[in-house]
């Protein structure tokens, strides 16, 4: 398990979340709806969220979505998932490749585990987005940039998969897949004292195959969506958003604090080997690569104005790996085991905190057996990894110890899905509501109090419009089906009142009535 294998316990991992969990609203739910809509309209380059341009993100992932409706003739979750999961894995594989002869095969080990059990790492690995394709892909390059340099390789090749992978890094998100590769290198070989070898990697084969790519992919957008939707997807959608962002505002400092929840429960070790071990322990070419490439990256975000956890994404393997790097070199401290324990004494609470929690009513939803089994082995590890920290004094003991306990409730509580999800996603109102609908001949759907409902067209077939309060008392609609949340439906007596008398069914948090 620890080398050829290493793979199959994160995959075990994930699968029970992969197969039971539903969509959620906000973007994976809108993908399926887009990629439904271009699959309708015959788009291919350019795309639509209920008629309206969606140029937000290149072709790639939706692509990938529409291949799924295609081949199975439903969306089908653990098919999405595998296209966030396996780069997930590339990812690794890539990174443990690439510091094969720097690093034990111990150390290759807890790295490893420190990265897919990395919160925000292991999330991303879950969800239906195109951020994990987009990281393995600029994690590629910049792999491939590195093997030209130290001359490993087919250089031949090498120089033809360096601009293809930054491509479909740009392909996958946008332009973050060209200018974490970009000033990445550039910084790299000005602090080595290399800067006039830039143009071995940054020649004109590169430039060449980067602009004929490009050049092509914006003359079939601007043949399909005409010049509107391509200054959308070249101005709007990049310019726009970096320099005064209408999307996910935030002040320069964001990711200083974002960095710590995103890496936990690792971030207190990481963020503390930075700060204390930074310029006496980075000694070699890859260490020094890895802390330019993640700085490098955490400063160039800070400075684009649109801001969100899940933009930190391509640092994440370089945070972890350099941390293994550095802390292969370091000896067992107080400060260090600190940064260790303190996690571990929140694993240890696991079970307990969870109780309360349930008994006290805010997490009385997630009251099932699987959830109780995963917080048990949580709380286990962290019991051992304290053991392994300040009785053996064993460092990568503790974090593996850690790290499977993390993939023990990632496991766990995946089996839960299935009880949870009319909480999580549409699928389940969705479905009933157009069963409602058929059995009453009704094609027309409305909604009151529902964040973001016009995705649940995937399961309804139909657009589902939001409609208020007042229109609903005043009987405008007529021969419809109303969707309405519970808590909505509680805080007025009068739509209590008005749908009395009328056939409803309830799905979770949901009230389905016929008006």
């Amino acid at each position: 398990m620890k080398n050829s294998y290493w793979w199959l316990l994160f995959f075990i991992a994930a699968l029970p979340a992969m197969i039971f969990r539903d969509y959620t609203p906000d973007n994976e739910l809108r993908y399926l709806s887009i990629a439904n809509e271009a699959l309708s309209e015959g788009h291919i380059f350019t795309f639509y969220n209920q008629g309206m341009p969606y140029a937000d993100k290149p072709p790639l992932y939706l692509w990938i979505v529409m291949f799924g409706k295609w081949v199975f003739g439903n969306h089908c979750m653990w098919f999405l998932s595998l296209f966030s999961f396996i780069p997930a894995l590339v990812i690794i594989r890539t990174m443990d490749k690439w510091v094969g002869s720097e690093m034990s095969t111990e150390n290759r080990y807890t790295a490893r585990l420190m990265l897919m059990t990395s919160g925000l790492f292991f999330g991303l690995a879950l969800t239906l987005r195109m951020d994990m394709l987009m990281c393995m892909f600029i994690t590629l390059s910049l792999y491939t940039f590195y093997k030209m340099r130290k001359g490993w390789g087919n250089k031949k090749l090498n120089s033809w998969l360096f601009p293809i992978y930054i491509f479909l890094a740009v392909f996958s998100k946008g332009p973050v897949g060209i200018l974490v590769p970009l000033l990445s290198i550039f910084l790299f070989l000005a602090l080595n004292g290399e800067f006039r070898s830039i143009g071995r990697y940054w020649g004109w084969k590169t430039w060449s195959v980067l602009l004929s790519l490009c050049g092509l992919w914006f003359i079939a957008v601007y043949m399909e969506g005409g010049e509107p939707y391509l200054n959308n997807l070249l101005f709007n959608q990049t310019v726009n958003r970096a320099v005064d962002s209408f999307h996910h505002k935030a002040p320069f400092y964001y990711y200083g604090i974002a960095v710590w929840y995103s890496l936990a429960p690792w971030s207190l070790l990481i963020i503390g080997v930075i700060i204390f071990a930074t310029r006496r322990y980075i000694i070699t070419d890859i260490e020094r690569f890895f802390i330019t490439i993640t700085l490098t990256t955490v400063v160039m975000l800070s400075i684009i104005s649109s801001k969100i956890a899940v933009y930190l994404a391509p640092t994440f393997a370089f945070f972890v790996y350099w941390t293994m790097l550095v802390l292969s070199r370091m000896k067992w401290s107080r400060w260090l085991a600190l940064t260790i324990a303190i996690p571990a004494i929140i694993f240890s609470c696991s079970l307990i905190a969870f109780i309360v929690l349930v008994y006290t009513g805010e997490l009385a939803i997630y009251s099932h057996w699987s959830i109780y089994t995963g917080a048990a082995f949580l709380m286990i590890s962290g019991i051992l990894a304290l053991w392994f920290l300040y009785y053996h004094k064993r460092m990568n003991n503790a974090i593996n110890s850690m790290a499977m306990g993390m993939l023990c409730i990632v496991f766990f509580a995946g089996f839960s899905f299935p009880t949870i999800n009319t909480d999580i996603g549409f699928e389940a109102v969705g479905t009933k509501a157009l069963e409602v609908a058929q059995k009453n001949n009704i094609s027309t759907f409305y909604s009151y109090g529902i964040r973001r409902p016009d995705s649940m067209d995937v399961f309804l077939h139909h657009d589902i419009d939001k409609v208020e309060v007042e229109n609903i008392l005043n009987n405008e609609y007529d021969n419809a089906v109303l969707i309405i949340t519970e808590r909505r439906l509680k805080e007025n007596e009068e739509l209590q009142t008005y749908i009395s008398d009328k056939p409803i069914q309830q799905v979770g948090q949901y009230i389905i009535v016929v008006i």
